[in-house]
């Protein structure tokens, strides 16, 4: 009995956030295969520049664990303030803008570290990519005050 309150409990949560995250589900998921190829890139770049260690592996990892920390974060906020606004009697319909913006800032950012990652195997790349991805590396640091892919 107890097994199955358990798993009727976990299956009405899975489908709220399924339900919650429909609007978040595409972007999610770029995400996490861009998080995935940064992270087999940077390997690529350790093991080639013989800089490659079980640490930093690990330290990679937790990094992109965190990043989908923060995007849960943000869909929090978003919650709290659809929340709030209708108890204030505002309708919000489906507000997602910070779970949303931080999923793109750090797709973003995960496809800048891949540039730079293959840009340091020595893969060769259009001028114009190059030039671009210079361009958003410098916006997002001034806009986001750190420095993407580190």
């Amino acid at each position: 009995m107890k097994e199955n309150t358990i798993k009727a409990i976990a299956s009405a949560a899975a489908a709220g956030v399924g339900l919650y995250f429909r609007e978040l589900f595409i972007p999610v998921a770029v995400l996490t295969g861009v998080m995935a190829l940064d992270y087999i890139s940077g390997m690529a770049n350790a093991w080639a520049s013989k800089t490659l260690s079980s640490k930093t592996g690990i330290l990679g990892i937790v990094k992109k664990l965190c990043y989908l920390l923060a995007v849960a974060v943000a869909v929090v906020a978003d919650w709290v303030i659809q929340s709030a606004a209708g108890k204030a009697g505002l309708e919000l319909g489906n507000f997602y803008a910070f779970g949303l913006l931080v999923t793109v800032w750090l797709i973003l950012n995960e496809c800048i570290s891949i540039i730079e990652n293959l840009s340091r195997l020595g893969v060769p790349l259009p001028a114009f990519l190059v030039k671009v991805i210079e361009k958003l590396k410098k916006t997002t640091e001034e806009k986001g005050g750190e420095e993407p892919g580190k």
